[in-house]
């Protein structure tokens, strides 16, 4: 690596840079769920049909594309691919807004998923590439703050678009300017030097068998994927919660979620990755027990805001647990980078992410849309509420999941 592209000062451009592409990942991503009460009826979709759209139809070739691309990366450039991915995962969001039925929302947000299948797991080696050992949790939960950040940025942007003009605007507003932006990515962020050069082959089959044999992985995962089967379904469906059961309008919704984001999300990333650095640091355990610890704390705390009738007692109640379940994105996601050699850790990302989206994206928002339908007839306007207490339960399983995780996390460390 040239002395320009290892200085600490070009460093930080770099992480700046991947983290102004994660954070319109997760702004594309999240955007539909602010913009579900407009879509709803213009479109005359079921809850069903809108946990859909954010869940199985965005994921279903973004988790399983994730391999065969976090592939292509490791052998070739993992900047280009990320450039490429920008690009088109922004073009289908842009068409969003011209879809004129679930069908057709349904195709582009495939095509969403595919061009975010090649922006995450590259974007993890690339920064394990250029920050040593010591400094990668702060650097990974940097780069994680793209998700409070993008989908702060989601909730604000597109509420404020759809109440002033209207929700297909916000759609073609934001995916034009993703486009705009890849170019600029390329030519600023090089491709980092590697232990192994570009263009060697590394068979999946490879990376799957170190992975598969380690039981850290598989208690990792399935505890990210639980998580996340919670985490996505709430954070889809929590602004029309705050509008059919608090009374608020598209755009109090959009500023009670960016808050929340911008000051819990934030506050917990960068926790996440402190303690990562400086309790994983002493015992590997810690990489998967400090987020346990924080699901089993926060879980309840959400659980009280969610039935509370107070809007001012719900943001109030939400702040600290919406913290605490961001804090395992750090330290989960830098040990999974050290469960093989670096030459790997892009395709041992994707494996990964491949659970974990497959799992807590693919399921999370459907599930809850369907227990809301499910418990209409009951529970009437108020079946959300009931459905989003009872996906809170997935966060019991997580802390579980991870907290199985630690001691053979002190085994299958690979030092790099």
């Amino acid at each position: 690596m040239t002395d320009r592209t290892s200085s600490p000062a070009y460093r930080g451009v770099v992480l700046a840079m991947l983290l102004l592409v994660y954070t319109f990942n997760f702004l594309d991503r999240q955007i539909l769920g602010i913009l579900a009460g407009p879509i709803k009826a213009e479109l005359q979709l079921t809850d069903t049909q809108l946990g859909a759209l954010g869940g199985i139809a965005f994921a279903l070739l973004y988790s399983t594309l994730a391999i065969p691309l976090a592939l292509l990366a490791d052998r070739t450039s993992r900047t280009w691919v990320i450039t490429v991915s920008l690009a088109i995962w922004s073009g289908f969001t842009a068409l969003c807004g011209v879809a004129g039925n679930f069908m057709q929302m349904f195709l582009f947000r495939i095509g969403v998923g595919v061009g975010e299948a090649g922006g995450v797991a590259p974007s993890y080696a690339v920064i394990s590439d250029y920050f040593p050992a010591h400094q990668r949790a702060r650097a990974l939960s940097i780069y994680s703050l793209g998700i409070p950040l993008g989908s702060a940025g989601g909730v604000l942007l597109g509420g404020y678009i759809a109440q002033t003009v209207e929700w297909r605007t916000a759609f073609i507003a934001v995916g034009l300017l993703g486009i705009l932006i890849a170019p600029i990515f390329r030519l600023v962020v090089r491709e980092p030097a590697r232990p192994v050069q570009a263009g060697e082959a590394v068979p999946v089959s490879a990376v799957f068998g170190i992975l598969a044999a380690k039981r850290s992985f598989w208690m990792l995962a399935l505890g990210a994927a639980s998580s996340s089967m919670c985490g996505y379904g709430v954070a889809f469906w929590l602004p029309s919660l705050l509008m059919r059961s608090f009374g608020l309008d598209l755009l109090g919704a959009g500023q009670f979620l960016g808050g929340l984001l911008l000051i819990g999300g934030v506050a917990g990333v960068l926790l996440g990755g402190f303690l990562g650095d400086a309790m994983g640091g002493k015992d590997k355990a810690f990489f998967a027990w400090v987020p346990a610890i924080s699901y089993v704390v926060g879980m309840p705390l959400f659980v009280i805001g969610v039935l509370s009738s107070s809007v001012t007692v719900a943001f109030a109640l939400f702040l600290i647990p919406q913290a605490l379940v961001y804090v395992w994105l750090g330290p989960v996601l830098t040990a999974v980078q050290h469960l093989v050699p670096p030459h790997m850790r892009a395709s041992a990302s994707a494996t990964f992410l491949l659970i974990n989206n497959l799992v807590g994206l693919g399921l999370g928002s459907w599930s809850v849309g369907a227990l809301s339908d499910a418990l209409t007839p009951t529970y009437g306007t108020e079946a959300l509420r009931y459905a989003i207490v009872a996906a809170l339960g997935f966060y019991l399983l997580a802390g579980l999941f991870m907290a199985l995780a630690g001691k053979a996390l002190r085994k299958d460390w690979v030092t790099v």
